[in-house]
């Protein structure tokens, strides 16, 4: 067990692959459910996993596309399925839970969506964002609770972002009824929740299940499909001609779904809980002037039991 004030560090550096970061790493008889995995670094995440011999299910909106990408991992070690689950519909993730059957190792709540240009809501009147990158999860997370207390020391690996920094959970207005809607400050908040998610389930520590957060870093994914031409150019990911501008800090897919495999995975994070981790390391507290880091508004433990209230009240009701 590592110790609360000592800050976890890897030998992996930033653009480390995930095959790297768990290599030699034998999964055989793991379960693990990655939400979102039909894309982007939910699929490479699948496929790392997969490769070293746990059984992946694919949670996806379109278990269609699921099951094509579960086709083509066929030959791998493990075992790939598809499942439908969408986390915007709290009885999709109902119906999910209780087709779940027998333990649980790993829970990588990867799915998400960013920068909805217009405020949509969920069934349950959530700001969709917010439904979608924490309400969904934090209900697949208590519907799947026994599963990962049955398996003995499972693992929660929550995706937040960088975006986080920007935005605390308002519980004054969380799905922006009174506030103007803007499409980053509803992402940003949705992340931070996200990160909150990871250190409101400390409380299951002693059931042997931990949960951490992270921040994948810069890829250029499916996620980025709300954001038009315009928004792209702004934060210097194309040029004029639509293309894409090379940067020092944009993360290959590979490189991308690294932290998630390691959080999922990887002996050197065994017992570690409540932390959020960036360039597979524990990202250090974040500092004027200075890229990256986590903000104390998404570790503050008050505001975590205190979303986690709500979000159960939420589900309770639903």
């Amino acid at each position: 067990m590592h110790s609360e004030t000592t800050r976890i560090t890897t030998p992996f550096h930033s653009h480390a692959t995930a095959e790297e970061v768990i290599k030699g790493v034998d999964l055989s008889g793991r379960r693990v459910v990655v939400t979102g995995g039909s894309s982007g670094i939910g699929t490479e995440t699948v496929r790392v996993l997969a490769e070293a011999g746990a059984e992946v299910t694919i949670a996806t909106r379109d278990p269609a596309a699921g099951a094509r990408i579960a086709a083509t991992f066929a030959d791998t070690p493990g075992t790939v399925r598809s499942a439908a689950l969408d986390l915007a519909d709290l009885s999709s993730v109902a119906a999910f839970v209780r087709d779940w059957s027998g333990p649980l190792d790993v829970l990588v709540a990867n799915a998400g969506i960013m920068a909805l240009p217009v405020r949509q809501v969920s069934a349950q009147g959530w700001e969709l964002q917010l439904a979608t990158n924490y309400l969904g999860h934090f209900a697949l997370t208590l519907g799947l609770y026994d599963s990962l207390r049955a398996a003995g020391r499972a693992r929660i690996v929550v995706v937040s972002s960088g975006a986080h920094l920007a935005a605390p959970f308002d519980f004054d207005d969380p799905q922006f009824e009174r506030r103007p809607y803007d499409a980053w400050t509803a992402y940003a908040q949705s992340k931070t929740a996200d990160v909150l998610l990871a250190v409101g389930a400390r409380r299951w520590a002693a059931d042997g299940i931990t949960a951490n957060a992270l921040n994948p870093g810069w890829i250029l994914t499916n996620l980025t499909r709300h954001m038009d031409e315009a928004m792209m150019r702004e934060m210097g990911a194309i040029d004029e001609n639509g293309e894409i501008i090379p940067q020092p800090y944009l993360k290959s897919v590979a490189a991308g779904a690294a932290a998630s495999v390691l959080l999922a995975a990887s002996p050197l994070v065994e017992g570690v809980t409540g932390r959020y981790f960036e360039d597979n390391q524990e990202a250090p507290p974040a500092a004027p002037g200075i890229p990256g880091g986590v903000a104390a508004h998404a570790l503050d433990p008050d505001a975590a039991d205190r979303l986690w209230d709500y979000g159960s009240s939420v589900i309770a009701a639903a």
